[in-house]
């Protein structure tokens, strides 16, 4: 329907006909030029002129024209089908074809009337379904807020919701956050009879342990109707095609609702991403064997550091460094003497030097190596040491004096320290210990080292360091300018009847000196070493410069290598300054990866690995719960039907009195804007000239 209105009053039309009329009169009502041709051409004429004048006169005052439209929408109705693993158990086959042919059936029906969505859900919500029951989790909380985000403020007329109500993801259905505005019918699939059936439900582990550490594995055991049953419960450790078992637990199932958790202690003697599987083995007579095992993987990580300790004599400080640090598992400590070497110092992680260097043996040897190999190390400077030597070999401290005369030091802690963190209890306590013994003379820091200790020489504080830190053409030093920690371990003891405050020190000081930068040019870095399998393998790589600056010219290519020795090879996309790959989902198990990359002639390389873990969340629960679909369906006023009655929902469903929404808008548009009133006013004009010029005129 289409009106048309003024922004002026209405009267203002009789002065534009009034002024197209006096134009047309002034032109025409006095001319007999057409006389002798036509006597009634003049008045044709006056009429063409007079429509004309009058119509532009009228578009002057701006008429609008309005439309209004109306759009009449059918109801929506939502179908929702779960296509997890657990509704294919049990519908499948001659099943799932009739089942199939039963949908089809009814979206045929329900299109008459309603404009029909149909949606499939188990790990994600996805529009359309093909009904491949492979999806391995259930989430109806996710589809119920789908469908709610997407028509709450819609015509919603109904929502069919096709599951065994099984979710092992999200939260429970009837308590998601937006309500729906329309009523829920549910289609119960699945079987309620609970069979005989073991289950092992969950495996709690580490997804990270140390090497040659212990973690525990827990598991949860279930049974249904296996009362007066025995088993066994079984983990083992897979590695490629071998499987060796490492501990099996008997098991005595006393009745037929049966629960109980095992723990099993596990030692992690190998480094890499360790595949294991816990299995329960069946029972007579039982339903399904497929929940019976489930494998999980644990990271084990090599973080030892070999740790070496060369003194130029026997001293109680290496026995008390020693006590103190082989507490941590992750170092492993060898002491040896400088003048009976039997150890290749390149081979340790971490080297101090205990009055090296000394009056009789400068250490020469193992300093080239450690700065070859740009091995971190500390200096403890004490009376066998040459000072002279000692302030050649290292860049963070000078020391001047006679060797002959020391002083008792004690620790003042420097407030300004930042490299890390210290306790307030060690802040405080340390300058009460012992006093270890310095040489005297005029200590100078060089550099840029960073004093942890200054000495306190009786009750004089001094800016002469103690224990500082700093760094060399990258490399760590830590320097301690004075012996005898075996004090402060024996004076900690002695107040506290523990060494909790100087393994701190000494652990601190360790950790600090001991971390290693990432110098590698190259390297791939994944989002996590284990994966599911349903999730894609996404890594990044970065490439450096001689200069430590990322760059991305050449192509990076990538093997990436399964336990069968099959080989997918892949080429790094780029980014900005980076690299980047999805390189998809991947089967279940262990995989290695190679990078290569050939940059101004070099060619460097990236080794690592990942594993992939099976998600089998659809395998512990089978057992339909129709009973939380007959509470949904109450809670927004739906009914259940099961699955031989999708004729009968249709029918419901058509029923129902839902009436279709009219929606109206109106549309305005300058008149002047038609393209008709221009090729009018043209015909006019034209019409009037060509008369004109055909019987003489012009």
């Amino acid at each position: 329907m289409e009106s048309l209105s003024f922004q002026y009053p209405t009267w203002y039309l009789l002065l534009c006909t009034l002024l197209g009329l006096a134009y047309a009169l002034t032109l025409y009502f006095r001319d007999k030029t057409f006389v002798e041709q036509w006597p009634n051409l003049h008045k044709v004429l006056g009429v063409l002129r007079f429509l004309a004048v009058t119509l532009l006169a009228i578009l002057l005052l701006q008429p609008l024209l309005k439309s209004l439209i109306t759009d009449t929408k059918k109801p929506v109705v939502v179908l929702a089908q779960d296509l997890s693993e657990s509704v294919g158990t049990v519908l499948k086959d001659a099943a799932l074809e009739t089942y199939k042919q039963q949908w089809e059936a009814l979206k045929s029906d329900l299109a008459k009337k309603y404009e029909v969505e149909e949606y499939s859900f188990g790990s994600e919500v996805r529009q359309g379904a093909n009904f491949e029951m492979t999806d391995k989790i259930s989430n109806l909380s996710a589809v119920m807020q789908e469908v709610s985000d997407l028509y709450g403020n819609q015509n919603l007329g109904a929502v069919v919701l096709a599951t065994d109500g099984i979710y092992n993801e999200g939260s429970n259905p009837l308590y998601v956050s937006s309500k729906l505005n329309a009523p829920v019918y549910a289609v119960a699939l699945g079987d309620t009879v609970q069979k005989k059936d073991l289950i092992l439900k969950r495996v709690f582990h580490n997804k990270i342990a140390y090497l040659g550490d212990k973690f525990s594995v827990q598991m949860d055991v279930a049974a249904r109707n296996c009362g007066g049953s025995s088993t066994n419960i079984t983990i083992s450790k897979i590695d490629g095609s071998n499987v060796r078992n490492l501990q099996s637990i008997p098991l005595a199932i006393d009745k037929n609702d049966y629960f109980t958790t095992k723990e099993i202690i596990l030692e992690a003697n190998e480094s890499g991403v360790q595949r294991y599987r816990v299995s329960v083995a069946p029972v007579q007579g039982e339903a399904t064997t497929a929940n019976n095992a489930k494998e999980f993987f644990v990271d084990v990580l090599d973080a030892r550091q070999k740790l070496l300790i060369v003194a130029n004599a026997p001293h109680p400080d290496i026995s008390a460094l020693k006590q103190t640090l082989e507490v941590n598992k992750n170092y492993q400590i060898t002491i040896a003497y400088i003048n009976d070497l039997k150890v290749n110092v390149a081979d340790f992680d971490f080297v101090v030097l205990h009055n090296l260097p000394s009056n009789k043996n400068d250490a020469s040897a193992i300093l080239n190596t450690l700065n070859s190999r740009k091995i971190p190390r500390m200096f403890i400077v004490g009376s066998q040491t040459n000072l002279a030597r000692f302030n050649q070999v290292q860049p963070l401290l000078s020391i001047v004096g006679d060797q002959r005369n020391t002083n008792d030091v004690q620790g003042i802690f420097n407030p300004n320290f930042n490299l890390f963190t210290i306790d307030e209890n060690l802040r405080n306590s340390l300058p009460t210990f012992n006093p270890l013994t310095a040489p005297f003379g005029d200590f100078q820091l060089r550099g840029d080292a960073q004093v942890l200790l200054y000495q306190r020489i009786g009750r004089v504080d001094t800016k002469y360091p103690l224990l500082l830190f700093g760094e060399e053409n990258g490399v760590k030093i830590a320097v301690l300018a004075a012996e005898g920690l075996w004090r402060w371990r024996l004076f900690d003891y002695l107040q506290h009847q523990n060494h909790d405050i100087f393994s701190e020190l000494i652990g601190k000081n360790f950790q600090y000196t001991t971390i290693k930068s990432d110098k590698r040019r190259f390297r791939i870095s994944l989002s996590k070493n284990i994966f599911n399998e349903n999730e894609p393998v996404i890594l990044d790589a970065e490439l450096y410069n001689e200069s430590y600056e990322l760059v991305n010219e050449p192509d990076v290519s990538m093997t990436i290598k399964n336990s069968e020795g099959k080989d997918f090879n892949y080429t790094f996309n780029k980014t900005t300054n980076a690299y980047t790959l999805n390189a998809g989902v991947f089967p279940v198990g262990s995989y290695r990866i190679h990078g290569s990359v050939n940059y101004n002639g070099q060619a460097l390389t990236f080794d690592g690995q990942f594993s992939v873990q099976p998600i089998q969340l659809e395998l512990y629960e089978t057992t339909a719960d129709h009973a939380m679909l007959r509470r949904l369906s109450q809670e927004f006023g739906g009914q259940v039907f099961y699955q031989n009655q999708l004729a009968q929902l249709g029918q419901t469903l058509l029923e129902k009195d839902i009436k279709p929404v009219i929606y109206s808008s109106s549309r305005t548009r300058s008149v002047i804007n038609l393209k008709w009133i221009f090729f009018l006013l043209l015909g006019l004009l034209s019409l009037e000239w060509f008369l004109r010029r055909y019987f003489g005129a012009y």
